[in-house]
């Protein structure tokens, strides 16, 4: 829907189960007209669509994509964002690391995000520019040295300059202007605002420039504004909150870099403060062992009394060292319900969404907002609400402190 200046808001679709495009359906049937009914009467609605493999590849069979173009059409609805990060499997079966792969140095992950390309230029309304969310490139503890990793890079800036070409094609033949857009996250190989810029800097652009170059016979100065343009940064604000970095200097930072963000993703982290008196830690624990769940990685960074951060790569490595007496703060990677600040003995970095909607209301870094909490169904039992209902109250949310 269009909220304050032309904004799109809308909510992940993820948060649904179902890799096949028969449950995918089923899922938009049930949710979206009561879901429009309550928070966009009377309007059209933007849905941020999350499409598997699997469901990608069973779309465009029969009549299934004309089916759903109508079905959009029918109940006033659009797409204008998908989530393109999860490739297999995201609900009910063990997730954690392997929601990078495919990574971004194989063929799969590259043929997948081209077929949701096609997609979406099928279903993207004129005058709408379109986006994509996708991993950080890979995930970094799979890859043991600095020479493997910059070997990481360097094929996935192959696919990456790949996707470009592709899509400045489509720009060209149908003026429907798209972007692929990274999303950061802990402990991926693009993590915080610094790697970004430094993988554009030192990768993206000089390598992927020269691809662009031969392939589409263009001077390096308009090949590195073809990349810029359609391969954009997803601003997830959870995760930025975990690295402890503030909205406004992520965004300016950027900018200033030339690199632009073509989603930003609401979401908020579980986050706990740590009492220098160890016994005031107990009860917080109590509270975190709920978290404790085998889906999907919630990695932690702890800040120290000294300022230094140390990272987890999960919630029960770090309760193995809740007693370190220089911690002072933990923020989990734990998608929490948006409306609320707070869970007893523990806090939502929820505080971080409401910088970045002021921020928006000064500059409008991007025009594509999606809610993004998709672990509803691996909450503590005593803040699990109706589904339907909690999309709503964190739309209603957003609208409400936008």
């Amino acid at each position: 829907m269009k909220i304050n200046n032309n904004f799109h808001l809308t909510y992940c679709t993820n948060i649904h189960p179902g890799e096949s495009w028969e449950a995918v359906a089923h899922n938009l049937r049930n949710f979206i007209p009561s879901i429009k009914k309550a928070v966009a009467p009377g309007h059209a609605m933007g849905i941020g669509l999350r499409l598997s493999h699997q469901a990608s590849e069973e779309l465009l069979k029969n009549h299934s994509l004309a089916d759903f173009k109508a079905w959009l059409t029918e109940n006033d609805c659009y797409t204008f964002t998908f989530n393109g990060f999860p490739y297999g499997g995201f609900h009910r079966q063990v997730v954690k690391d392997e929601v990078h792969q495919p990574d971004w140095t194989t063929r799969q992950r590259l043929e997948y995000t081209l077929r949701l390309f096609n997609i979406l230029e099928e279903l993207l309304p004129a005058g709408m520019d379109g986006g994509i969310s996708t991993s950080p490139l890979s995930y970094k503890f799979w890859h043991a040295d600095p020479q493997a990793i910059n070997q990481v890079k360097a094929k996935a800036t192959q696919h990456l300059a790949e996707i470009a070409v592709h899509l400045y094609k489509i720009q060209q033949q149908t003026g429907k202007f798209l972007h692929l857009d990274i999303e950061p996250e802990p402990d991926g190989l693009l993590e915080n605002t610094q790697e970004v810029i430094d993988y554009y800097q030192q990768w993206l652009i000089p390598q992927g420039s020269q691809y662009l170059q031969q392939q589409l016979g263009v001077p390096a100065e308009q090949a590195e504004t073809i990349l810029k343009d359609h391969i954009q940064l997803c601003y997830d604000v959870c995760h930025f909150a975990i690295v402890y970095e503030k909205p406004a200097a992520v965004f300016t930072r950027l900018r200033d870099a030339g690199i632009k963000i073509g989603k930003i993703q609401i979401s908020a982290a579980l986050k706990s403060a740590l009492s220098e008196d160890l016994s005031e830690r107990v009860p917080v624990v109590k509270a975190l062992k709920p978290f404790v769940e085998s889906t999907y990685l919630h990695q932690v960074v702890e800040r120290e009394a000294d300022g230094q951060f140390i990272h987890y790569p999960d919630l029960p490595a770090a309760l193995e060292q809740v007693r370190k007496p220089r911690a002072r703060e933990w923020r989990i990677h734990f998608h929490v319900p948006v409306f609320l600040d707070s869970y007893g003995q523990l806090q939502s970095t929820q505080e971080d969404i409401i910088q970045v909607l002021d921020y928006l209301k000064k500059e409008k870094v991007t025009n594509h907002l999606e809610v993004e909490t998709y672990t509803w169904e691996v909450l503590p039992h005593d803040i699990q609400l109706d589904l339907a209902d909690s999309i709503t109250r964190e739309l209603q949310w957003v609208k409400t402190n936008f």
